[in-house]
């Protein structure tokens, strides 16, 4: 990890806690990295690019906000830098669910960076790999349902076993160069268009 983008809105800080605490830009630059600022998304859409790691040092907030638009851009840990102010403006947002990978502070030594950076960004990319699984884990679920309904209609249609009606449903797939869901799906569909043409005839 070497660049890093703060995401620090106008007025976050008064001189006066930057005086005492610290920028985070500054003591980040101290602890080698490549630091560049934003306050606006505008500002930080060319950045994004090259940052490693976004820093939020505005309440929480507004951090849902921001995360949503640089996630949309790149992937790459978000961190909350928290002053005495950005917490104090955090009060009221205790109980929401707020998604950060991590957390800094200006009273953080280097090597506490180093490794608070290190260990969000390997979060970052853990949450990345299950929601992956997660989505191919949902997709499959969704397609066992198409499956599942296709074998009930060709059991009770046919007169077969669903152990049979899924062998038809394999063959038909090899036979049309389709995946098993794509025919099961169409099976389906043309079985409640029948059924619902059914109960319109009848009305």
């Amino acid at each position: 990890m070497h660049s890093l983008l703060v995401i620090e809105p106008a007025g976050t800080e008064s001189p006066a806690e930057a005086r005492s605490s610290g920028s985070p830009d500054s003591i980040l630059s101290s602890c080698g990295y490549v630091v560049g600022t934003a306050a606006s998304p505008e500002q930080a859409a060319p950045l994004i690019g090259d940052a490693d790691a976004f820093i939020l040092n505005l309440p929480v907030t507004d951090i849902s906000s921001w995360r949503a638009l640089l996630v949309r851009h790149k992937v790459a840990p978000v961190l909350w830098w928290c002053t005495p102010l950005t917490s104090t403006l955090s009060v009221s947002a205790c109980g929401d669910d707020i998604m950060v990978d991590g957390i800094l502070s200006p009273a953080m030594k280097s090597p506490e960076i180093h490794w608070m950076l290190h260990f969000s960004s390997r979060q970052c990319f853990e949450r990345k790999q299950w929601l992956k699984e997660r989505e191919q884990l949902l997709s499959r679920i969704e397609e066992r349902k198409w499956i599942d309904m296709a074998k009930g209609i060709l059991s009770q249609a046919k007169k077969i076993s669903e152990s049979e009606a899924y062998d038809l449903l394999r063959k038909q797939a090899m036979n049309e160069r389709k995946r098993i869901v794509d025919v099961a799906t169409s099976i389906v569909k043309v079985y409640q268009m029948l059924q619902d043409q059914t109960k319109e005839n009848s009305i």
